[in-house]
């Protein structure tokens, strides 16, 4: 453990947990002097012992660590969001000097580093909260990075952040987001969309398994050829290795042992909540929201299975439609995320560049896929293109899927597969693609029973009716 030589380093990593021990040891690939803290000394020898090719020291001394920081010292903090990050932030302010750099890379909710810019604004400190997307593998060899906040302070770790980044040809999938929380805001919608598209993957595994009878080898199968075309991404990839993937206790295929509920994190809520704030509808991304909920309700969803019986699953439906009805619902699923991003740049002045965060996108983070190129080019195209479904050759590739995604969602409605994500993507095209929506009567029973007034078609101005006159 370092504590006394005189060697300064030019970035320190606070955590040495996975993300944070493996983003060190990228760094140091790359040829920079890091070094990093924790309080547990397991982690410490854990990052000497796998970076010892390249003589990597942690400290267990929070004053010691800060001494061997060059100036402006700059730290980046890999820990838990929430309280433990003020806690970190309190024990360093009195260590730390006018001028110094103080990095959130965790999932920390947008409104916190907000707060925390204001705080350390005052104390003459730089603070900027940078979501990170990859994982410990991304992680070690190539995140996807957003950096959003003091843009002066962003520009002293510019060089380490792109050399430290996934690729995409010799593209850094890291760019400056924008100003305050936008980072760690654009991060937020980035794991509401990985929410969507994980709970349309499962519904795809529920159709095939439950509605075609497809086992978990011909399910493989069916995930392996769809990555290897236009649907292609990472999050595919894995998916069907899982099919293939078996348990060591019992030989089976270790999918079948898991129990069916699945957990979260917060940060799918977060971007549905703010999506309500903004009155932004994201449905795709609120429904898998809502149904990992669902899912958390096993012992009440047997018992009404119980109650109602079971259903007849299986449905008439062929693959190549089943594809059509995913790539529509994942293109939906980006859209209304990308959509939330347009008006939160708006409300927050946060001037984002969305062909930029399409483009960082591409390589290193969960939700990297080939469609983030057709997403790319239409933002390249139109930086100020309020919808995707706006751009041109997205319309086209949307209408070449039509036909496959009703023939799958009524198909499943009518067997009684529950297909939220799928449903609630279609009922969402088709009402954002309708140019008079039957709200009017929302707002004829609202002036009706409270009186909240009206605008009318033919005229200007706000009015409100005597409907206890009805003729």
């Amino acid at each position: 453990m370092a504590n006394s030589d005189s060697k300064q380093y030019k970035l320190g990593m606070i955590g040495l947990g996975t993300m944070g021990r493996n983003l060190l040891l990228n760094m140091a690939d790359k040829g920079f002097s890091v070094t990093g803290y924790d309080k547990d000394h397991k982690m410490i020898a854990k990052l000497e012992e796998e970076g010892k090719d390249h003589q990597l020291e942690g400290f267990d001394d929070i004053q010691n660590f800060i001494n061997h920081l060059s100036t402006p010292r700059t730290l980046i903090l890999l820990v838990p969001a929430g309280p433990i990050v003020d806690s970190v932030i309190a024990e360093l302010k009195p260590l730390l000097s006018k001028g110094d750099i103080i990095i959130d890379s965790g999932n920390s909710h947008f409104t916190d580093t907000n707060r925390r810019v204001d705080e350390l604004e005052k104390d003459g400190l730089h603070f900027f909260g940078m979501g990170i997307s990859g994982g410990e593998e991304g992680a070690r060899f190539g995140p996807s990075m957003m950096p959003g906040g003091d843009k002066q302070a962003y520009n002293v770790v510019k060089d380490i952040f792109e050399a430290v980044s996934a690729k995409v040809g010799t593209d850094p999938c890291v760019t400056y987001i924008g100003p305050g929380a936008s980072g760690h805001f654009v991060k937020m919608v980035h794991n509401g969309i990985e929410y969507a598209i994980m709970e349309l993957i499962a519904e795809v595994y529920g159709i095939l398994k439950n509605g075609l009878g497809y086992s978990n080898e011909e399910i493989y199968q069916v995930f392996k050829k769809w990555n290897e075309g236009r649907l292609q991404s990472f999050l595919l990839e894995i998916t069907a290795e899982i099919f293939l993937f078996k348990d060591t206790e019992t030989k089976n295929d270790l999918l079948d042992q898991i129990k069916d509920e699945a957990r979260s994190k917060g940060t799918g809520k977060w971007t549905s909540e703010v999506s309500m704030e903004l009155q932004l509808p994201i449905p795709t991304i609120n429904e898998a929201v809502s149904n990992r909920d669902l899912s958390k309700f096993k012992a009440l969803r047997v018992s009404l299975e119980n109650a109602f019986g079971k259903k007849d699953t299986k449905i008439d439906v062929s693959i190549d439609e089943l594809e059509n009805a995913f790539y529509f619902s994942m293109i939906s699923a980006y859209a209304q995320g990308m959509h939330l991003l347009v008006q939160a740049s708006k409300e927050y002045e946060y001037n984002l560049q969305l062909q930029e965060i399409a483009k960082i996108w591409r390589g290193g983070c969960i939700i990297r896929a080939k469609f983030l190129e057709d997403i790319y080019q239409a933002y390249d195209k139109n930086n100020s293109l309020e919808h995707l479904f706006g751009d041109a050759g997205i319309q086209e590739i949307i209408k070449g899927t039509l036909t496959g995604t009703r023939k799958t969602v009524s198909a499943c409605v009518n067997a009684g597969v529950g297909i939220p994500a799928f449903a609630s993507t279609l009922t969402y095209f088709d009402t954002i693609t309708t140019g008079r929506m039957p709200s009017n009567l929302i707002q004829a029973q609202r002036d009706f029973f409270g009186a909240h007034t009206f605008e009318r078609i033919d005229q200007d101005g706000v009015f409100h009716a005597d409907w206890n006159k009805l003729s």
